[in-house]
């Protein structure tokens, strides 16, 4: 597997290398150890809250919700009738409430809102739509307690960035009410792995490779699920009727080309879509939360879009 390059990019901070260097670690162990198992492999991106300080004023509860485990983030002085519906990345089978609840406290607390960071059920144990399901069964709960839907947001990093957008048009298609807003940092989306950049920006990106999206798009699709299916592949779904979304990504990743073409897509189907991209970053660059300037501008950017 590659890893970054030993410098950091130009224009880009000192502190936003932390994420990069905890990229290049992951990626010396998975090659150093081939036959790793499932469970190890969550231990360790159960280390992705690292580059995350712990957000002030903001507490943390765990709750079952529509039969789904997650953590809520409680910023002091929220909204709560306002809910960032938070699905974690990690190719749907590594990540969890743990790794993320630090990020989606940060969000939320910026917004003034409350977040739900849900534990999914992941693959391969749970395939292609278990993930999705799980979300839809978030959201129809949220809205059975009376939040209304268009105070609900969709967001989620990577693979919960697709799901992000996902569950959205799962919703669409069984008739139910859409939520206010999808956001999705560093979506992962293209199961076929036909994106340009990721042999453009093999030699910048510190984590993402073909082989490890492979394993990943073997343990959620298996061999029965088209990776051309709208709900596991966004890039093939109809997206017109879509929120109001909001995209981001950082120009050194392998997966900046599921950002655009989601972006290019969703404004095609006349859907109101703002993209980001940001110089030198990483994958799910906001992870660097509270200790990089590029991720709280980012989030600050964030909460000036919700709030538009």
């Amino acid at each position: 597997m590659t890893t970054a390059p030993s410098t950091r990019p130009a224009g880009t901070s000192a502190q936003s290398d932390a994420l990069r260097a905890l990229y290049a670690d992951w990626s010396s162990i998975l090659a150093s150890t081939p036959d790793m198992t499932i469970r190890l492999f969550r231990s360790v991106f159960d280390e992705w809250h690292q580059p995350t300080r712990e957000p002030e004023d903001v507490t943390y509860r765990e709750e079952t919700v529509g039969g789904v485990p997650g953590i809520w983030t409680l910023p002091a002085d929220a909204d709560t009738s306002k809910v960032l519906l938070y699905t974690h990345g990690g190719g749907f089978a590594v990540g969890s409430a743990a790794s993320h609840r630090k990020l989606a406290g940060h969000v939320a607390k910026a917004l003034g809102v409350t977040s739900f960071v849900l534990d999914y059920r992941r693959a391969p144990e749970h395939p292609h739509p278990a993930q999705v399901e799980d979300g839809v069964a978030v959201f129809t709960a949220l809205t059975g307690r009376g939040v209304d839907a268009r105070d609900i947001t969709t967001i989620g990093d990577s693979a919960g960035g697709n799901l992000a957008v996902a569950i959205p048009l799962s919703l669409r298609e069984q008739g139910l009410p859409l939520p206010g807003r999808v956001i999705a940092f560093s979506p992962w989306l293209d199961m076929e792995n036909a994106g340009e950049t990721l042999v453009i920006n093999d030699a910048s990106d510190a984590l993402i490779t073909v082989p490890l999206l492979e394993g990943m798009i073997a343990g959620v699709l298996g061999e029965s699920i088209d990776p051309t299916t709208p709900l596991a592949n966004p890039l093939y779904a109809d997206l017109t009727g879509l929120p109001q979304l909001y995209i981001n990504a950082g120009s050194a990743e392998s997966l900046v080309d599921n950002a655009t073409r989601l972006a290019e897509r969703a404004k095609a189907a006349g859907v109101d879509v703002t993209l980001a991209v940001a110089d030198g970053m990483q994958h799910v660059f906001p992870f660097l939360a509270g200790n990089a300037p590029e991720a709280d501008d980012e989030i600050a950017a964030i909460a000036k879009w919700y709030h538009g």
